[in-house]
């Protein structure tokens, strides 16, 4: 016997998504939810800085099960974080919540059929006991984010702060502000810091491909009054899949169109003088990287109004009162944020064993990328890099009910993906050209060559195969717990 049926770990977005839909299908399985930090949330509950948001839009970011209500189709971080915390206190699920717990370790037993998981809770060891293990931490880091080393930075006078950790009492009203970085962390800091601040200033190595969208969603808040929260919420959910499965396959097979579209469309929200080139044409393809999204395009109208600029160069080194860059221009700053970047954590670095033999991740390959070959009873989630990470959740816990299902079905106790196929060769699991994504992506399972071993990025694709396709594919092998050997 065993503590619980189901371990998760984590409590964020995929974490409580995944209780839900264990819940709603097995009512009688028992599960407990093991949670390194002291609340619910995850990332959303990390990520304290100005204007944080969702960089998808909430139809596709939420739930399947629970519609998003609100106007605002790309929503701030507060209203995140209350959609996930209820839907845990509304199905009860905040009760299976233990807090404060990491998880450190995870051992395999095939003669037990059976998970033992050591977490450390108030600097003390708790074991627990389950059939699955169900990781469900993200891959960020959450001790610290990923920062340059900057010469100089030392003498700074101001404040340098990481967006990963943003000090409450940090008041910038009336303050030069430098914002190094240009991905999606940067682009919203931008436009939120210069409501306050005498001016603020985003320096960027190179620039990124960055695309306005209305906060709100018209259609769908109008679906919503004429059809419901259900009706409106599945079909937008679908038209917001296409538009960006479209935009995305444009994006990769005539990368010189989606250019232009996104470069005509930056061109009429910036000033008439404005060196577009210089600062918003990126020398990679478009979804290289992901795109930036900008609600109402809001960094755009901050540049215009003349409360932020842009400045294209890299740092050569911090000073007393700012930063001299490399092309010998200086910036003042009393603030500096270095939103440079994240670093990336697989499995929350929890190590593995099976059968007492230690798992190197590196050199297993994922399964539909969502289990491990050769590691039994074990599924985490990782998302879309190219859409909403929720909608990729949402079929890892749907899959992962059909298979329990089939193994209740058939009397099994155990399953684990077996790739003794020598013609499948291997690739990234995440085939990204992201900074954060190069510097760790060699910590990380692999991917193969061909299905099941793909990570996929197309959810029409997956949809598919992981809501309607074969359990039983060659691949999956499934076992019964052995009897007991009488002494």
């Amino acid at each position: 016997m065993t503590d619980v049926d189901v371990l998760i770990v984590g409590a964020g977005l995929s974490g409580i998504g995944a209780a839900h839909h264990l819940r709603t299908a097995f009512p009688g399985r028992t599960y407990t939810i093991l949670e390194a930090r002291e609340a619910i949330g995850g990332t959303w509950d990390l990520f304290r800085y100005p204007g944080v948001r969702s960089d998808s839009d909430m139809h596709t970011l939420g739930y399947r099960f629970r519609p998003w209500t609100h106007a605002k189709a790309i929503a701030d971080g507060p209203s995140i974080l209350s959609y996930v915390r209820d839907t845990a206190a509304e199905a009860g699920i905040d009760r299976h919540i233990r807090f404060g717990h990491k998880v450190i370790r995870a051992a395999w037993s095939t003669a037990d059929s059976c998970w033992t998981v050591t977490a450390v809770h108030d600097g003390e060891p708790v074991t627990i006991t389950a059939s699955l293990l169900y990781v469900c931490s993200g891959y960020y880091h959450y001790d610290a984010g990923h920062t340059p080393t900057f010469p100089g930075v030392d003498r700074f006078e101001g404040t340098v702060v990481h967006p990963q950790h943003w000090p409450e009492d940090l008041d910038h009203t009336g303050k030069k502000v430098v914002v190094i970085g240009s991905g999606a962390t940067a682009v919203t800091l931008v436009p939120a810091m210069a409501e306050k601040a005498a001016h603020v200033t985003m320096l960027q190595r190179s620039p990124t491909y960055i695309m306005a969208l209305p906060a709100e969603d018209k259609i769908a808040n109008t679906l919503r009054r004429l059809l419901g929260p259900q009706r409106a919420y599945f079909l937008t959910r679908w038209k917001n899949v296409l538009m960006g499965t479209f935009f995305y396959q444009l994006s990769r097979r005539r990368p010189h169109v989606a250019k232009s579209m996104i470069r005509k469309a930056t061109m009429k929200l910036l000033p008439p003088d404005f060196d577009v080139d210089t600062h918003f044409r990126p020398r990679y393809q478009p979804w290289d990287q992901r795109l930036c999204l900008v609600p109402d395009g809001d960094l755009f109208r901050a540049i215009r109004g003349g409360r932020a600029d842009v400045v294209t160069d890299r740092v050569a080194e911090f000073t007393p009162k700012g930063l001299k860059l490399e092309s010998g221009a200086e910036l003042a700053a009393d603030v500096v944020v270095t939103a440079t970047g994240l670093r990336l954590l697989a499995l929350g670095g929890i190590e593995l064993s099976v059968d007492d033999r230690a798992v190197e991740l590196s050199k297993t390959m994922a399964y539909k990328g969502m289990m491990l070959s050769g590691v039994p009873n074990f599924v985490f989630t990782i998302g879309y890099t190219n859409a909403s990470w929720t909608l990729k959740a949402d079929l890892v816990a749907e899959y992962t009910i059909r298979l329990l299902k089939h193994m209740d079905a058939h009397g099994y106790h155990q399953f684990v993906p077996v790739n003794d196929d020598p013609t499948v060769t291997e690739r990234p699991l995440l085939d990204f050209q992201a900074g954060y994504v190069l510097r760790a992506i060699d910590e990380f399972p692999r991917a193969g060559s061909r299905r099941p071993w793909q990570l996929g990025m197309s959810y029409a694709h997956d949809v598919v195969s992981l809501r309607h396709g074969q359990i039983e594919d060659g691949v999956m092998k499934f076992g019964r717990q052995p009897a007991p050997v009488d002494a």
